[in-house]
């Protein structure tokens, strides 16, 4: 295991590549050398493990850091010092092991990191097209408000992506608007790399910055010769002998494995460390699904350049569906690779990153989906693998016996569901996950800080039938042994442990690893941000009172619904992300048992997923219960969880959803409190957070009884629509 100062200063190194010295500058000269580089004061936190406070009061002079993050903070203010001098006739006292090293020993020198573009102003939803004057380079300035901030990067002065409309006119964030003369796509790329200014810097120091990205209405795709829509249904991607696919292989630019389609990336090799790369997003062939971003390709140019501009700085800029984004997002955050220093060679090499995933690795058997080669040579196609044939952690679909329903509950009036915010999101918090390939081991003892796969029988903790079991996504008791992955068998022992129930976690066999991390703590950390800096902008912040923040949430995606396809675009990125990890052959050439080409990326670990989902189930009924718990008159006896015939108890859980009966039709008029009104600990509670819960919807008692006896779920229609469909 490495430690703190390695760790410290592998960040540093994958920042400047150049060599540690302890001396430091004076605390303006420190100010100065962040500035002139662009770096925000948490990004010099984030690297060196320190809290932002602390950076500013170095620069402040108030307090100096001490080792191990002296060196590593001196490392920095070295590299910085020799990119950027100060000027001549200001030059403060700086010590001699700040200035360029040689350049004929010097290590390559990275491109500069730059702080994350700042997020687009919000100009007010435009109807009409600006000026033709607005559109001339020599208006170029004049076209960008006043209030937005100047870009970190010279390099994407214009931010991270533009609208390509019919009339030449390229729409980019902040209402800048510049004229693009390119009549075909090999020149559009031509020129938005050589004089666009468009893209965005990379989100971890050892990362790569953000290609650009240019956004083709109809009338722009028709001008550089592209159809209205794709032929290939199923490919969804041009032909290779259409005219435009053959003017890019002319000019020697190359196409993805994907080819020429909705999300089109147009490269050539890097040279010099420079890449060469424009994305593409083709409106009319449905690049952006409306299942995600809605009505967002139907805005006008700049519209749509202010919603995914949005979406790129708080995210990242847009790289193919959102669940694309949401997978290119856990990799940007975390890099595979950094640089590090050949002891032998003393040359920059790039290396294993501590804490990511840095290569491709074999799913346990139990853990691959039928068609993967580890499942099929041992099952034949079609065969219904058994729970204790595989590892079969999902969402909860599941609604309780009308049967059970008690006659206080008949009494009540309405059918009130809650849902929880980006459930999977909160999931992923802190979730200690495998980076390793897997280990098996027989009979193991089971320990609840290591990841992997376990195969135990669960069947013998008995819960009040009236409850949802927490071990299936069905709800229902298991009948034996059934792999689970490492949060469901925590959970199970913690329900033994604090109830005492008379039972024994005993695994029978295990696929384990060995190493593991937090890998998903800083996608956790940046999606949750954006989730709630646009839930903020949309009037839903987290100091709102719990009726105030329901009757916010009536009426947010009204407030502006731009910002409210922001919002559907975030949260897709989350459970499509999650989706991503165990990603199954999309071609109809694929043959059952062969490997396809999502098997070869480091990301794509399915018992990541798994991991993931079995948190948020657990979370769910922990929550589920100690609402249950808080609601009944009596404590339950220890031994067993046999629960008041008045606790609180719902009717339906889908996934990330809840319906109880309530006498009102609130969720006020049902979620417990304690006697000062604080919600009751443990239970579910109203807010903005990601963990937290707002108001699904309410219908009467009779359509949620008339729906269980039909054997439908009652949380997929709550709100009056499918919630599947509506990607919630």
């Amino acid at each position: 295991m490495p430690t703190e100062e390695e760790a410290l200063f592998s960040a540093v190194d994958a920042l400047l590549e150049q060599v540690a010295q302890d001396d430091l500058p004076s605390p303006t000269e420190r100010k100065r050398l962040r500035e002139a580089a662009g770096l925000s004061q948490a990004q010099i936190a984030t690297a060196l493990n320190a809290r932002r406070e602390a950076v500013g009061n170095w620069e402040l002079g108030k307090t100096e850091p001490r080792p191990p993050k002296r060196a590593a903070y001196a490392r920095l203010l070295e590299g910085l010092a020799a990119r950027f001098p100060a000027p001549a006739d200001d030059a403060p006292s700086v010590p001699e092991t700040f200035a360029a090293p040689p350049s004929a020993s010097a290590p390559p020198e990275p491109e500069p990191v730059q702080a994350p573009a700042a997020a687009p102003p919000r100009p007010p939803a435009s109807t009409t097209r600006p000026s033709s004057t607005s559109r001339r380079p020599a208006a170029k300035k004049a076209a960008k408000p006043a209030s937005a901030p100047e870009a970190a990067d010279p390099r994407f002065e214009n931010g991270p992506l533009g609208v390509l409309d019919g009339d030449a006119s390229l729409y980019c964030v902040g209402g800048l608007v510049l004229d693009c003369p390119a009549k075909t796509v090999p020149a559009l790329v031509d020129w938005t790399l050589s004089q666009a200014k468009l893209g965005a810097p990379r989100l971890h120091p050892a990362g790569k910055d953000a290609d650009p990205l240019i956004v083709l209405t109809t009338a722009a795709a028709e001008r550089l010769g592209l159809p209205d829509r794709l032929e290939d249904r199923r490919g969804l991607r041009l032909p290779e002998d259409h005219k435009v696919v053959k003017q890019l292989a002319r000019a020697k630019w190359q196409l993805t494995r994907r080819g020429f389609g909705p999300w089109a990336r147009i490269y050539r090799p890097a040279e010099g460390g420079r890449r060469q790369c424009v994305q593409l997003a083709i409106l009319p062939w449905a690049a952006l699904d409306a299942r995600s971003w809605g009505s967002t390709d139907q805005l006008e140019p700049a519209d749509i350049a202010r919603v995914l501009g949005t979406y790129a700085s708080r995210v990242l800029t847009p790289r193919g569906s959102t669940a694309v984004s949401g997978l290119e997002a856990m990799t940007a955050l975390r890099p595979p690779t950094r640089a590090v220093k050949d002891d032998e060679s003393g040359t920059w090499v790039s290396g294993p990153m501590p804490g990511s995933l840095t290569e491709a690795v074999a799913p346990a058997p139990v853990e691959a989906p039928d068609e993967h080669p580890a499942a099929a040579a041992l099952y034949p196609r079609g065969h219904q693998r058994t729970p204790a044939e595989v590892l079969d952690e999902e969402a909860y679909e599941w609604i309780r016996d009308p049967q059970l329903l008690t006659d206080a509950e008949c009494e009540r009036a309405f059918a009130v569901g809650i849902d929880v915010n980006t459930a999977f999101l909160a999931a992923a918090n802190r979730l200690v996950v495998g980076l390793s390939g897997p280990a098996h081991v027989k009979a193991p003892a089971f320990d609840k800080k290591t990841p992997g796969s376990w195969l135990v029988d669960l069947s013998g903790i008995e819960l009040d039938p009236r409850l949802p079991n927490p071990f299936t996504p069905h709800g229902t008791r298991p009948e034996g042994p059934a792999w689970y992955a490492t949060p469901t068998v925590a959970y199970a022992q913690e329900l033994i442990d604090t109830y005492r129930l008379p039972a024994l976690i005993r695994p029978l066999e295990a696929w384990v690893r060995t190493e593991s991390g937090a890998y998903l703590d800083p996608w956790y950390k940046r999606i949750g941000e954006a989730y709630k800096a646009t839930m903020a902008d949309l009037g839903v912040t987290s100091g709102l009172t719990e009726s105030e923040f329901l009757a916010a949430m009536e009426q947010h995606k009204a407030a502006d619904p731009a910002l409210a396809a922001v919002l559907s675009a975030i949260k897709s990125t989350v459970k499509g992300g999650i989706g991503k990890l165990r990603e199954r052959p999309k071609s109809i050439k694929h043959t059952f048992g062969e490997p396809w080409p999502a098997l070869e990326r480091p990301t794509w670990r399915p018992d990541i997923r798994a991991a993931v989902i079995s948190a948020a189930r657990v979370n769910m009924h922990r929550k589920v219960l100690k609402t249950a718990i808080a609601t009944q008159q009596a404590p339950a006896p220890t031994g067993h969880l046999t629960l008041g015939q008045e606790a609180l108890i719902p009717i339906a859980l889908l996934s990330d959803c809840a319906v109880y009966l309530a006498d009102g039709p609130s969720p006020l008029d049902f979620l417990p409190h304690t006697p000062d009104g604080k919600p009751a600990p443990g239970s579910f509670r109203l807010g903005v957070s990601p963990g937290m819960v707002k108001h699904e919807g309410t219908q009467e008692l009779l359509w949620a009884v008339q729906m269980l006896d039909e054997g439908h779920n009652p949380a997929r229609h709550i709100k009056g629509t499918d919630a599947a469909l509506d990607g919630e």
